[in-house]
């Protein structure tokens, strides 16, 4: 009987005891359950104050009292910040002892520009459970962490400086110099009538399209600065504009820089211009350019924008909106651009230009040192308009290609003492071929090729064009580096020389008529690797990688110097002599004469090339009498003025 009792208290204990620890166990998974809820609610008003950080509202899981003033006041905050919002990410959420409140950190990322770092910066938002569910707390902390109630954000840009193109021996040739920004202020234009004439006048005054500007003033807000053009500061167009303030009302001048080169005609079409980014121009960067910045529009500035354009940074700064003081929160500095080294001298490419200035037909003059290839000058006349007559035009390269056509000879077995027949005239093929007018008659018959050479005889090359191969034009031109593929970083031509079958076309071709075409930079190249002794390959941007193309049959040093001894004859004895004054080392020259058109008599292009110690020159008129009258001169006078 004992023992039963024993064993029925035992199950009673026990029965007991399983009670009070399932009831345990509920109570506590019960409190789990309402944990994880509570987290939970917690969250999501975190992430619907995410979402609304992001988007720049204020969402309805905010607790606030005048909900509209909050509203205004978070548009107030994030006025500065453009069209840029963070991205908002809910990192963690904490749960107080209570049960009834709680904290998710927010996460908040900034990113102004690709590729750059990002301003990332971590704030709190409260939580509370009504009887409604949670609702989450306002405070301007939520935006940004420390933001006082009277301060919004701004973000602003930091333009990079940009970089300079640096010339020969490393002198900046382009670099910021100051301007002056011309155009009417708005502000000080309230009629509208007073506006427009103002606009007009402005327009004839620095030549730009009245009927353009005046619409774009027209359009222009009332606190606008309207820019009409830009003058380099103290340029006799700046001094004459700002003497006509008192005629044109509201007429503002604005002091700038720009990266500009030494002077306005300085390699122009070399190094293009810089200016605001257009629209096309922003669309294709990618975001890299924005509305306001200076980039690259033509020629080597734009070639290599992104380069000189350096990296733009910015700043965000807590503004108070009623005192205008600012305090730093985030910046990230510019990086200036990087310079881009050229090979141009500045001394011998403003004689160059100088030389060009007063040349009405498109005209070019190259220079290059043929020890390194390295471009001293590349400049192309007023004439041109603005086109790179140097680098890109394509012309009849006329008599002196006679040099190329003297070396195919020479390979082909004909020596400077063989003799050729100067004849008055010589018909291939019926076409009949002269030399030209005043050809000196003591020069006529039998004479050494080197005496045609510097008489320039046509006839004598044309009749000697049966002498040649199919392809014999081509190697000689190849040799001479005239017919590889430029490599100077901006668009570049260089000679075209067929190969023509003898007969009419190969007979034209001995004299640089016919197929033959070349720019100027072809011909300087010529003499420049006739200099050297080898081909040369022409070099504008040093960081720039070489082009090279093996040539089949190469120029040797006994080629090369027979050229030369034949070109010193040119200007001592030949068609170039008014080249022989000349200061310093001696000038080898060859000048040439090419018609085109079908005027009677022909109209003519005026060339020479030139070789006057470590420089080689092609100087080139479109429109000339003859290369010993027209072009001869201005390299005279241009190498008179680098030996000063």
């Amino acid at each position: 009987m004992g023992e039963k009792k024993r064993t029925t208290t035992s199950l009673v204990i026990a029965l007991v005891a399983l009670l009070v620890i399932g009831g345990v166990a509920g109570w506590f998974g019960w409190q789990a359950h309402e944990r994880r809820q509570a987290l939970a609610g917690v969250e999501r008003v975190a992430q619907q104050v995410a979402s609304g950080l992001h988007t720049g509202t204020l969402p309805d899981a905010i607790d606030v009292t005048d909900r509209a003033g909050a509203e205004k006041r978070l548009a107030v905050i994030y006025r500065g910040m453009g069209e840029v919002r963070p991205a908002v990410t809910v990192r963690d959420v904490r749960l107080d002892a209570d049960g009834e409140s709680g904290t998710a950190r927010l996460e908040q990322t900034w990113t102004f520009h690709a590729g750059q770092p990002a301003w990332t910066y971590a704030t709190q938002v409260r939580a509370r459970h009504t009887g409604n569910g949670w609702v989450a707390q306002w405070s301007d902390e939520v935006v940004a962490p420390g933001l006082r109630t009277s301060e919004g954000l701004r973000a602003a840009r930091l333009t990079a400086e940009r970089g300079e193109i640096l010339g020969d021996g490393g002198k900046p040739l382009v670099m910021e110099r100051p301007v002056v920004r011309v155009g009417l202020d708005r502000s000080r234009l309230t009629d509208d009538g007073i506006a427009d004439s103002a606009a007009r006048t402005l327009a004839a005054l620095v030549d730009v399209n009245p009927g353009t500007y005046a619409g774009r003033v027209r359009a222009a807000g009332p606190q606008a600065f309207v820019e009409a053009i830009v003058y380099r500061a103290q340029s006799p167009e700046a001094i004459a504009i700002s003497q006509a303030a008192e005629r044109v009302p509201g007429l503002r001048l604005v002091a700038d820089t720009l990266p500009l080169a030494p002077s306005a005609s300085f390699a122009r079409p070399v190094f293009g211009v810089a200016g605001q980014a257009t629209a096309e121009v922003i669309e294709k960067s990618g975001g890299r350019v924005r509305v306001g910045d200076v980039v690259g529009l033509s020629g080597l500035q734009a070639a290599y924008d992104e380069q000189l354009f350096g990296r733009s940074g910015f700043v965000v700064e807590a503004v108070d909106q009623t005192t205008w003081k600012t305090r730093q929160l985030f910046k990230v500095q510019p990086v200036t651009g990087a310079p881009v080294r050229v090979t141009l001298n500045e001394k011998i490419q403003a004689a160059a230009d100088a030389v060009l200035a007063h040349v009405e037909p498109a005209s070019a003059l190259v220079a290059i040192r043929p020890s390194d290839g390295h471009l001293l000058a590349i400049a192309s006349g007023p004439g041109g308009e603005g086109y790179s007559t140097a680098t890109l035009g394509e012309y009849a390269p006329g008599s002196t290609f006679k040099t190329v056509s003297a070396l195919a000879l020479m390979r082909a077995g004909v020596s400077p003492d063989s003799s050729v027949d100067c004849a008055a005239s010589i018909s291939v093929d019926g076409r009949l071929f002269h030399n030209y007018a005043d050809y000196p008659a003591t020069s006529l018959g039998q004479i050494p090729l080197r005496e045609a050479l510097a008489q320039s005889c046509n006839t004598a090359f044309v009749g000697e064009h049966s002498r040649l191969s199919e392809g014999a034009l081509a190697s000689a031109a190849a040799a001479l580096g005239m017919t590889a593929e430029p490599s100077l970083g901006i668009p570049a031509t260089m000679a075209t020389v067929p190969s023509p079958p003898a007969g009419v076309d190969r007979a034209a071709a001995m004299i640089g008529q016919g197929a033959v075409l070349a720019s100027p930079l072809a011909m300087a190249t010529a003499a420049a690797s006739i200099a050297k002794g080898a081909a040369v390959s022409p070099v504008l941007v040093l960081d720039r990688a070489k082009s090279s193309r093996a040539v089949d049959a190469p120029l040797t040093g006994s080629e090369a110097q027979a050229l030369r001894a034949m070109m010193r004859q040119v200007v001592t004895a030949g068609s170039g002599t008014g080249l022989a004054g000349v200061p310093g080392e001696p000038v080898l020259a060859k000048t040439g004469t090419a018609e085109y058109g079908t005027d009677d008599p022909p109209r003519t292009r005026a060339w020479v090339i030139a070789i006057h110690g470590d420089l080689a020159v092609a100087a080139f008129v479109a429109d000339g009498t003859s290369g010993g009258r027209v072009a001869a001169p201005l390299v005279a006078e241009f190498l008179t003025r680098i030996a000063r």
